[in-house]
């Protein structure tokens, strides 16, 4: 567990006591009062290549956060597996996924052997289940997976009166934001709304209380009239395209051939509202005490894997993003008390092989998914096995005849055979075992993000006893498996840098902006936002302070 960073209720005050005796003085005050909310909004799937190439583009919100903002175009995760979950988990704890306990969105069980998700619970339930089945294809899920605490955590043990939401389209999405102490995380679900967990000891309805009448009034609108998904941009009509992906014709053009509300712009739209009603009807940052709003867009993600990155579906995605942000920013400048808002990307992402190489990227392919039926035979026959000894999930797991995790020594020695089997195929850039990794020292904190090795990402996110066996990565431009037009043509999680850039901007109301060219990484946004309000964060974070500029005096606390 990631201790929390130390601070005290005194501090705050005493920080506010000395702007206001400045601000009474004849000289200037040399640090402004703490914000009174604080909004980390996190766009699934927005690599720093999307930002870049739309980045002209931008009118609305995201034209403000570069204008009157710090922009660091050149963000990253450090990590190799580039999911979401872990991806997550890294923005607002400071700590690395091999820290946060989060290696991956799911993994084996080596004891049930079966799958189980990053999120599961086997203590909470789900705030809503309808009939015949669950709102998520998750089951329950809670913040118990997550062994790191994050700043909503750091804020609420020294100011208990401090209040701390999450909204976005995923479960996994809100509960990493909000953290083990939120008031509130909530998702959404078809034909319900928001919806979120439920500890033992609390009801339903006190924990949907605080989205129940906006979920009625959702509920009410979707129902009013079909919601459709159309052009607005003749830029983005413009790449209009019929591909063959995997064999299969798909035709890249709007409105889609099916659609659906989560793999639309819509999806973030809501999202958005309901950060805007949770502003208005909690009273988050106008009580006299700093608020902590997490806000995680899902639809660029849900876009990017049913349609690639590069076509007419993403650039609409972009500039409607763009406009819904642009509305949700003018409201966050109605704040009296102030407010910070820092954005970023929970991992980068691709485009479809073949778009990919008909922009010049020629290495691109499908691939990788023989390794799992060439792995098995390769140790069935070295080891006389008459079992399958590899179950995947994102890596390699060694199991025994019943499909459960294998006893050592023989479970260490197929990893080692496997590991060496897997680095000598065709299109693996590299294959080591979850033991040899776990061996290796954490790399080093001052080390740069370009520099890490592969060796150094995967340690970053491996997790002894969640991780896989054996970590394979593919060579830069494969993605694994094949196409299925209609319901998955691209993806990420891996180690290289269209998945692991991204922007990490910080903004506030009437700022300068500033671009900042050098690498940082998502772990340094927790840590800077605690200085910004007041906290110091203690040894335990991995992440370090970045000093903003928005004042004579620096916000980051110093080195001695």
């Amino acid at each position: 567990m990631v201790k929390r960073l130390s601070a005290a209720v005194a501090a705050l005050t005493a920080l506010a006591a000395a702007s206001t005796v400045a601000a009474q003085s004849a000289e200037p005050a040399t640090r402004a009062e703490p914000p009174a909310l604080v909004v980390m909004i996190v766009v699934d799937q927005f690599s720093a290549n999307l930002f870049n190439e739309h980045r002209a583009r931008f009118t609305g919100g995201l034209r403000t956060l570069i204008d009157q903002g710090r922009v660091y175009p050149n963000g990253y995760h450090a990590h190799a597996a580039t999911e979401t979950c872990p991806g997550h988990a890294t923005i607002l704890t400071g700590v690395h996924p091999a820290t946060a306990g989060i290696p991956a969105n799911d993994w084996f069980d080596r004891a049930a052997g079966e799958e189980t998700y990053c999120l599961a619970s086997d203590t909470a339930t789900l705030a809503h289940v309808p009939e015949g089945g669950e709102p998520t294809d998750n089951g329950p899920v809670s913040d118990e997976r997550l062994a790191a605490s994050t700043l909503g955590d750091w804020l609420k043990a020294v100011s208990p009166d401090s209040r701390v939401f999450a909204v976005s389209g995923k479960d996994r999405g809100a509960i990493t934001l909000a953290g083990h102490q939120g008031d509130g995380a909530f998702w959404l679900t078809e034909d319900f709304g928001f919806t979120t967990f439920v500890r033992p000891g609390e009801t339903a309805d006190q924990r949907l209380a605080p989205v129940a009448d906006f979920n009625a009034d959702l509920r009410q609108s979707m129902s009013a009239g079909e919601m459709t998904w159309d052009y607005t941009s003749d830029q983005c009509r413009a790449l209009e395209a019929d591909w063959i992906i995997s064999g299969q014709p798909f035709r890249a053009a709007l409105p889609p051939a099916r659609f659906a509300l989560d793999v639309s712009p819509i999806m973030d739209e809501i999202t958005l509202d309901g950060a805007t009603m949770l502003i208005d009807t909690q009273q988050l940052g106008q009580r006299g005490v700093t608020d902590i709003l997490g806000v995680s867009l899902s639809a660029t993600d849900r876009i990017g894997h049913t349609f690639g990155s590069q076509g007419p579906e993403m650039c609409e995605q972009m500039l409607r993003l763009d406009m819904a942000l642009g509305q949700f920013l003018e409201r966050l400048e109605q704040l009296p008390g102030g407010v910070i808002v820092a954005l970023t990307a929970d991992h980068g992402g691709g485009d479809f092989p073949e778009r990919w190489a008909a922009q010049g990227f020629t290495e691109a392919q499908w691939g990788g998914y023989d390794l799992i039926t060439g792995g098995n035979a390769a140790m069935r026959a070295q080891f006389g096995l008459d079992h399958d000894p590899l179950a995947f999930n994102g890596g390699f797991y060694v199991v025994d005849a019943e499909g459960r995790g294998m006893a050592d020594p023989m479970r260490a020695e197929i990893a080692n055979a496997a590991a060496a089997w897997f680095a000598e195929q065709p299109l693996v850039a590299g294959a080591q075992t979850l033991d040899d990794i776990l061996a290796d020292p954490m790399p080093p904190q001052n080390l740069s993000p370009q520099e890490l090795s592969l060796r150094q990402r995967q340690r970053l996110n491996a997790v002894a006893g969640r991780s896989p066996d054996v970590l394979v990565a593919l060579d830069p431009g494969v993605m694994p498996g094949q196409g299925r037009p209609g319901a998955y043509v691209s993806g990420h999680g891996t180690p290289w840098d269209y998945d692991r850039r991204v922007p990490i901007l910080f903004w506030t109301p009437g700022g300068e902006g500033q671009e900042r060219v050098l690498p940082v990484e998502t772990i340094d946004i927790a840590p800077t936002l605690a200085a910004v309000i007041g906290l110091t964060a203690d040894e335990a974070v991995e992440g370090r302070c970045l000093e903003l500029g928005w004042s004579a005096a620096p916000a980051c606390p110093s080195a001695d």
